[in-house]
């Protein structure tokens, strides 16, 4: 089995022609006997019209004797190398050459009442091409056969045949390494692509694919890669930053966890001081527990790896319940929390999710809102929607950082920063979460005036 595709295509281009000249070989072998059978009766044809105008002239000369008249004409058209029979009725009158008995014995040719050409064999096995013709001379009807043997025709034919044989194999080669030269100039572009496609690493996407001018159709298969290179190059970029954003958030509270140590370790403390070193301590390490689980999360979600468990309960109550418990972080820093759910809302989702959504959105309006401001959340059904909103009166978001909003790690410089607690991880959450429930997530927001984000899950 051939694996080369240029051999393959070679094969196939041999395969296709050595069937359009069998076709052209049987088409010209059909043209060219007819065209020898066609010559070969108009040749008989004339020969009749000799033989019988010569036929009346001998009959008038033998006063209407039909037998010598008949005899005289055979005589002289025999050697010409035909066969000739001339009867008056059924009755033979003369006849030339060999074979002639088959003539007298055949009742068809005898019987003919009009112009006809016959294949018969004659005696000696051969193939021989007959004409019947019926004519009257002086009111007297006569018939007048000719034949001549198709050796010669058929001769001229095995000819041709010959040829065409001949012809054949030299025409199979030439096609053959022609095909094969094709084919190798096709594939070029494909090597230069294989080659380019081996210098492109992980470094250097930018590189792409470039099949050349005369590669038209291979420009389609080029751009898709390029595009491919292009989606893999971000891909890394983000990557590669989402490395370095972890490895910086793991290594704050590292530090200050081994300084603690440190610390401790140096001298001999006091149960106080002891104490106040593990509070620190068991900060960072939730901290440190809080995102090494935002991130497994994040890392199922890309992998496809988390599979929703989807139960039916009451949206409304699931939202007062997360307020209740963000009611306290809320009063710890002096800010207003108010919830609205005026109605029952029957939800099905992966209600564990759900409530993280809801947390984490609640969690990051409360921590950028100042002391004294306000946060609401509203539940409500739209049609076959339900819209989730939580508005703050806090310190809003510039709007070219309104786009950035839910990637990974992100934060404003001067709003999202390590002090108030975050990791640039929550919002993130929350936008897969909300397209793992078939949803969207939505933030409006100005400057200094707070902001809204909105969620938009269809219900059932």
């Amino acid at each position: 089995m051939l694996r080369s595709f240029r051999l393959q295509l070679t094969a196939w281009h041999l395969l296709f022609f050595s069937v359009v000249f069998l076709l052209f070989s049987l088409f010209v072998e059909r043209l060219v006997a007819s065209a020898f059978y066609k010559r070969f009766d108009e040749s008989l044809l004339a020969e009749a019209g000799t033989a019988i105008g010569l036929f009346g002239e001998e009959l008038t000369e033998n006063s209407g004797n039909a037998d010598a008249a008949a005899r005289e004409t055979v005589s002289e058209l025999r050697a010409q190398g035909r066969a000739i029979a001339i009867f008056e009725g059924s009755r033979l009158l003369a006849a030339g050459q060999a074979g002639t008995r088959f003539f007298q014995a055949t009742p068809e040719l005898q019987s003919a009442n009009r112009d006809r050409f016959l294949t018969n064999v004659t005696e000696d096995g051969g193939a021989t091409r007959v004409l019947t013709r019926k004519f009257t001379v002086k009111g007297r009807w006569f018939r007048l056969i000719v034949g001549q043997s198709l050796q010669s025709v058929k001769a001229d034919l095995r000819l041709v045949r010959r040829v065409l044989l001949l012809l054949a194999p030299a025409g199979l080669l030439i096609v053959g390494l022609g095909g094969f030269v094709l084919a190798t100039r096709s594939l070029a572009p494909v090597r230069r692509m294989a080659d380019q496609a081996r210098r492109i690493t992980d470094r250097d996407l930018s590189a792409g694919l470039h099949p050349g001018a005369s590669s038209e159709e291979l420009q389609v298969l080029a751009d898709s890669f390029n595009e491919l290179l292009s989606r893999l190059d971000q891909s890394f970029l983000t990557m590669r930053r989402f490395v370095a954003d972890a490895s910086h958030e793991l290594r704050t509270p590292l530090a200050v966890i081994r300084g603690e140590a440190d610390v401790v370790l140096r001298a001999e403390r006091t149960p106080a001081e002891y104490r106040e070193s593990m509070v620190i301590v068991q900060d960072e390490a939730r901290r440190l527990t809080r995102l090494v689980d935002d991130l497994l999360n994040l890392a199922r979600a890309d992998s496809d790896a988390v599979k929703l468990q989807v139960e039916e309960f009451y949206l409304n109550d699931l939202l007062m319940e997360c307020c209740r418990s963000a009611q306290a972080w809320a009063a710890g820093r002096q800010v207003g929390l108010e919830c609205r759910c005026p109605e029952d809302v029957v939800f099905h989702g992966d209600q564990p999710l759900i409530r993280r959504l809801i947390l984490n959105l609640l969690e990051n309006a409360i921590r950028y809102t100042p002391q004294g401001g306000n946060v609401s959340v509203c539940l409500q059904l739209e049609g076959s929607s339900v819209r989730i909103a939580v508005s703050d009166t806090g310190i809003g978001i510039p709007p070219d950082a309104i786009p950035h909003v839910f990637e990974r790690f992100y934060r404003v410089d001067h709003a999202r920063s390590r002090e108030h607690g975050g990791f640039g991880l929550g919002l993130s959450i929350v936008k897969w979460i909300a397209e793992c429930h078939k949803g969207r997530v939505d933030v409006r927001s100005r400057p200094g005036a707070g902001s809204t984000f909105t969620v938009l899950l269809p219900v059932g």
